[in-house]
């Protein structure tokens, strides 16, 4: 059963370039576990990244979750700053 998560990433000022560059390394490896980058949005600001994405299934999530390049560039999210909320999500009709 294919699932949707709401990522919502708070940046502190001034860090917004290691965020990108950890969303470079990880955000291409998405399509290999099935995933698809519905939507990305930031605030004005920078301070807020908000990404919806889906996948085929919570398998199919986990694996990308535990790719070990997406692993390797973990440090480049801690040096970011950024604090990190994940929330499946569902269309309302």
């Amino acid at each position: 059963m294919a699932v949707t998560y709401l990522m919502l990433a708070r940046l502190p000022e001034g860090r917004l370039a290691a965020f990108d560059a950890y969303e470079s390394a990880v955000l291409p490896l998405l399509a290999e576990y099935g995933g698809r980058l519905e939507r990305r949005l930031r605030t004005l600001d920078d301070r807020v990244e908000a990404h919806l994405v889906s996948f085929p299934s919570e398998e199919d999530f986990a694996a990308y979750r535990a790719e070990p390049r997406r692993s390797s560039a973990a440090p480049l999210l801690e040096s970011s700053g950024a604090v990190m909320e994940l929330l499946a999500v569902r269309d309302v009709r």
